[in-house]
Formats: structure tokens, sequence, C-alpha cells
């Protein structure tokens, strides 16, 4: 009998204590609810830097003498954009590419041949400036040496802006802050609040061309043929509800 009773208090305390265990295992994995947002930064702005890029090619029979005319446009190309107000230092010329050229044509057995007719070399003329709206119209007016000999292509201009680092960090902090007052703002509508903020996340930095149609690409788009540009972050944030 003793025995018997024995028997019944053990599983009752197996009972009592595996009710205890159970409870305490579903409040330790009780699911915590929380909440997802994602907040938007956008600013226009004006590039302050601007690199522009020509380029110049001569033709010749022999080396030197194609040589000695780049040289000449060179000199003219100078020139021209010293008379414009750039100083020297402000010119970079770069290495000349040197090409031989041949003349395709068929002998009296429809055979292919090549003739060689002379040498071309080319040279670039990049200039990088902050006075952007001078060096902008110095790239629609450089075609001007057309009319002096020089075989002149000009390139569009590119723009660039050098406070990236301290627009984006601006731009993260409004971010952030539109996320959390939507947060604030859902969970006062559904009669709660918001906690910690348990995770975080930055999207891709963007600049475009102001209403432009430009795609967004998950490395980041970087509009360079653009003076004036918009930049857009998104942050997206996770609160704990209470």
């Amino acid at each position: 009998m003793k025995t018997h009773f024995n028997t019944i208090i053990i599983a009752l305390a197996i009972v009592i204590s595996t009710g205890f265990l159970s409870r305490a295992w579903v409040r330790s994995h009780e699911r915590k609810s929380s909440m997802n947002v994602t907040g938007l930064a956008a600013r226009d702005f004006v590039s302050d830097l601007i690199v522009w890029r020509g380029s110049y090619t001569t033709r010749a029979l022999t080396l030197k003498e194609t040589y000695a005319e780049l040289k000449k446009d060179a000199e003219a190309i100078r020139l021209y954009l010293i008379s414009k107000g750039l100083k020297e230092q402000d010119m970079i010329f770069s290495a000349v590419d040197i090409s031989r050229e041949y003349e395709r044509s068929r002998d009296k057995n429809d055979n292919e041949k090549e003739t060689f007719v002379g040498y071309a070399l080319k040279q670039n003329v990049q200039i990088e400036s902050k006075e952007v709206d001078k060096i902008e119209s110095i790239s629609r007016q450089v075609t001007e040496l057309i009319d002096s000999g020089v075989e002149l292509y000009s390139e569009a201009p590119r723009y660039y802006y050098t406070k990236l680092a301290e627009l984006k960090i601006e731009m993260l902090a409004s971010a952030s802050k539109d996320a959390k007052d939507r947060a604030e703002k859902i969970a006062e509508n559904a009669g709660g609040s918001i906690g910690d903020l348990n995770y975080a996340d930055m999207g891709v930095f963007q600049i475009t061309a102001p209403n432009s149609t430009e795609e967004y690409s998950w490395g980041g788009t970087l509009n360079t043929t653009s003076k004036r540009k918009t930049a857009s972050i998104t942050v997206k944030l996770e609160f704990s509800i209470n």
C-alpha cells in the first residue's frame, strides 16, 4: 500500500514539473512582434567638378612628318585653351597612340593585297576643373579649331560632385528618421508603440539625372552626363513592437 502511494506521489510530481517546464519553454519561445519599415531620402544638387576630353589625329607618310604635324596641332590646342582663360597646368596631354595604315585593293588576279599608306598618330587632351560653366562652354566652342586645320573631336563633358561622402551621411540620417517616423505612425494607429531597433540595412546610393527614367541598379547608378543630379537612398529598419 505504501509502495502504491509513493508511486502516485512520484507520478504527480512528474506531471507538475512537466507542466512548469512546458510553460517555461513556451514563454522562452514566444515570438516577439516586430515591424519592418523603409525610409527614403532624396536630394537635388549641382555638380562641382567637370571633366572634358578631346582627341586629335594627324596622318602622313613618314613617322617624322606625322609627329611634327601632331606637335603643331597640340600647340594650337594649348594656345587656344589658354586664350579661353585656362591655365596650362589644367591641361593633361596623353601619350601618343601610333598606328600604321594600309589600303586594301586587288591585283590583276583578283588577289587581295594591302599597301602601306602612312602613319596615324592620335593624342588626347583632358581638362579637369571646378570651373564647370567655363569648361562646359569651351567644350562646345573648341570645334572652332577645325577652321585652323586641327582635326579635333570633342567628347561630351562628364560631371561629378566632390562632396558625395558628406551628402551620403546627411541622407542616411534623413532616411533613418523617415523610417522611424513611419514606424511610430503605424504603431500609433494600431494602438501600440515601437520598442528597440533590432536591425538596420542601408540600401544602394543612386545618382541620376533629375526627373529621368534611368533604371536603378543593384550596384548603384552614377550619372555623369547631367550637370544637375538627384541622389537617393533607402534605409530598412526593424523595430520591436510594445
